[in-house]
């Protein structure tokens, strides 16, 4: 977990694989991450939620400074071609909200297709699990289907219809 530039760059020069939060990353920053191979994780759901619990009401209120700096630290990476991964500090809103930071994802300017590769192949590969991520003979089959189309609207992610794990069916 790192907030600040200085942080950030003792963690990549130390050898980190992946930054979370990165809020105060600058362009050299992301620049670096990029160079180093380290994936950025934004956590933008548990900003988005800590701030919501300190008052802000998203409908009728501007951003608060904190969500407008999460925006252009995200904005900033993504344009560094920074691998982005996905999680979303699980502990601040409920557990089974996931798509809440897919959501962001794309509302802060990440396409559908790419946040969906973000949770999936790209995680496995950052994390080193081989056997996650496509679906491919050899893999684990876990998998989840949902009514509609994530490509074009992200928001279907928060209606699971299927789940597979470990090629056993938990929900149909």
């Amino acid at each position: 977990h790192a907030s600040t530039p200085e942080g950030m760059k003792r963690a990549i020069l130390g050898g980190v694989e992946t930054i979370e939060h990165g809020d105060g990353g600058t362009a050299e920053i992301f620049k670096l991450m990029k160079e180093k191979g380290v994936g950025l994780c934004p956590t933008l759901a548990a900003g988005d939620a800590i701030t919501q619990y300190r008052g802000w009401n998203k409908s009728t209120d501007p951003e608060p400074e904190r969500i407008q700096q999460k925006r252009k630290s995200f904005k900033m990476a993504l344009d560094s071609g920074v691998q982005i991964v996905f999680g979303g500090d699980v502990g601040v809103f409920p557990h089974g909200e996931n798509y809440r930071e897919m959501e962001l994802m794309v509302d802060y300017g990440m396409k559908p297709l790419d946040v969906l590769i973000s949770a999936t192949s790209n995680n496995a590969k950052m994390f080193h699990l081989n056997q996650l991520g496509n679906l491919e003979k050899g893999f684990l089959a876990d998998i989840i289907a949902v009514e509609g189309n994530p490509t074009k609207d992200i928001s279907v992610m928060k209606n699971v219809s299927f789940v597979m794990k470990d090629g056993m069916v938990y929900r149909e």
